[in-house]
């Protein structure tokens, strides 16, 4: 089984750190979508396995994750460096799905197991999609990227708690903590998810006032 901070982990991090390295140095004009590809080409089958009949679980195998969702947002900013797509897939990529490998919630069989690589490749593939958009193609954030990730999150969190609790689901942790993760620093339900939505809305704006004020500063 997976042990989070075991070997694998640590591997993991390895990888994220040095493939994210090259993303930045061998920036070409055919980069984003040669990765849009790949992460098509790794995922889907996952994906597709996750929802064959012995594998079906209404409880995890419909891609309603927001890590799921900052994927396909990923996919859809490489291929066509939508402004819109960009902002979700970097604040989502780098703040939320960052947390699988600061705290992963995964438990499931270690390494080569499918799900492994699947739990992985989600997370991962949108990080390294985040960190090529914004620092190799230059598709900087700014306030009107960071206003509409604000709203598309909270649609995403309120039609998925009617969701969860219609499918006994609890996708996105929005109606129960996983457990060893950040959130149990936020007190119980329904208390961490206000305390987490005002975190992440102060996070993604310190995220952003950067390249907002060095913008600024290259039109002046």
């Amino acid at each position: 089984m997976f042990e989070p901070y075991g070997f694998s982990h640590g591997i993991v991090a390895v990888v994220f750190v040095a493939v994210s390295a090259l993303l930045l140095v061998f920036r070409t004009a055919w980069t984003s979508r040669v990765l849009a590809v790949v992460i098509v080409a790794v995922q889907m089958p996952f994906q597709i396995h996750t929802m064959l009949p012995g594998q079906w679980d209404i409880a995890y195998s419909l891609p309603l994750q927001l890590c799921d969702l900052a994927l396909i947002a990923a996919v859809c900013a490489l291929w066509t460096h939508s402004p819109a797509a960009t902002a979700l897939t970097y604040y989502w990529g780098l703040t939320l799905t960052a947390q699988a490998l600061l705290t992963p919630a995964y438990r499931g069989p270690d390494f080569p197991d499918w799900q492994f690589l699947m739990f992985w490749g989600i997370h991962l593939f949108t990080m390294w999609a985040a960190v090529h958009l914004t620092w190799g193609a230059g598709i900087r954030p700014d306030w009107h990227g960071y206003r509409l990730t604000l709203a598309a999150t909270a649609v995403w969190a309120v039609v998925m708690l009617m969701f969860n609790a219609l499918a006994h689901a609890n996708y996105g942790f929005l109606n129960a903590k996983p457990g060893g993760s950040v959130l149990d620093l936020f007190g119980p339900w329904p208390l961490y998810l206000v305390v987490a939505a005002l975190l992440l809305a102060g996070v993604w704006a310190l995220i952003t006032a950067p390249f907002t004020r060095a913008a600024a500063r290259s039109s002046r």
